[in-house]
């Protein structure tokens, strides 16, 4: 079976030398590579970003097939999803905001040992406290009840990395609550979310192996997870290393200063792209 990867970029913001990695990486990995556009935060997406990542992807030589598949059009497939993980009776609504979960973690909890040191840190930022697992609202985020998830599909995920994380890993229903917890499904302003999008589009794809940085490892247990539950296929995982700035920071879209557009408007070529990347040269 041919090896298909993707490269899945954002058109929020110019494409910096950690995309150029990712893309590159993507390529190298799968005998094909698609192009998908992750664009469902319409709020944040812009055409001229969109026409961007078109030209400096062809400008490094990457070429991917047509057409490319957005996520903007795919908000019924993630409905299905969303529907079939709520008649399992493993998603509710959660009307809390942001302050409302910083609040609720700070908060001495009845019978519990106070909290020492910052809160749980998980995928999705802090680990979600439970306020309204049970409150029955009827609106609002969709969040997934993580323990009832991981007791139905026996308590334990698992997969391969066969990038920085080599090996076989194992996710315990006590990780998965503690380290990650009801992870939203659905925001309310866009109707599914990142982990829900990703797993539904890679099944309907083909994906054999998922690349991508290791910052999304955890992340990865997350979609492990709903494949199993929405009988998805599992695609083989390779984590890479980050490109980071000279402080060790990972690069983000905010630092225009390492925009691939800007790199070529000073005369660079791909070819120099890779050398500093420390990437193989066509």
């Amino acid at each position: 079976m041919a090896r298909l990867t993707r490269f899945a970029p954002s058109p929020t913001g110019p494409l910096h030398l950690g995309h150029a990695y990712a893309a590159l990486v993507a390529a190298m990995r799968g005998e094909r590579m698609l192009l998908r556009l992750e664009d469902i935060d319409s709020a944040r997406c812009r055409p001229e970003w969109e026409a961007a990542i078109y030209r400096d992807l062809g400008w490094l030589g990457l070429t991917w097939p047509e057409p490319v598949l957005r996520q903007s059009g795919r908000l019924p497939a993630y409905r299905a999803a969303l529907d079939r993980l709520g008649a399992m009776g493993l998603s509710y609504f959660c009307t809390c905001t942001r302050g409302d979960i910083r609040a609720a973690l700070s908060a001495p909890q009845e019978g519990a040992a106070p909290m020492i040191g910052p809160p749980m840190i998980g995928p999705d930022g802090p680990v979600y406290p439970g306020t309204c697992r049970r409150a029955g609202h009827a609106a609002g985020a969709l969040r997934l009840d993580m323990a009832a998830a991981m007791a139905r599909i026996g308590g334990e995920i698992r997969f391969h990395d066969s990038g920085t994380k080599p090996g076989l890993h194992r996710f315990d229903s006590a990780r998965m609550v503690e380290t990650i917890g009801d992870i939203v499904l659905a925001r309310r302003d866009i109707g599914t979310s990142y982990h829900v999008a990703v797993v539904v589009d890679d099944a309907a794809q083909g994906i054999t192996e998922v690349t991508r940085g290791e910052d999304l490892f955890e992340a990865t247990a997350i979609h492990v997870l709903l494949q199993r539950l929405l009988d998805l296929p599992v695609p083989l995982y390779h984590h890479h290393r980050l490109i980071r700035d000279e402080d060790g920071k990972r690069l983000a879209k905010r630092d225009d200063a390492r925009a691939l557009a800007l790199y070529r408007a000073q005369g660079a070529t791909p070819r120099d792209i890779r050398r500093l990347l420390d990437l193989p040269e066509r």
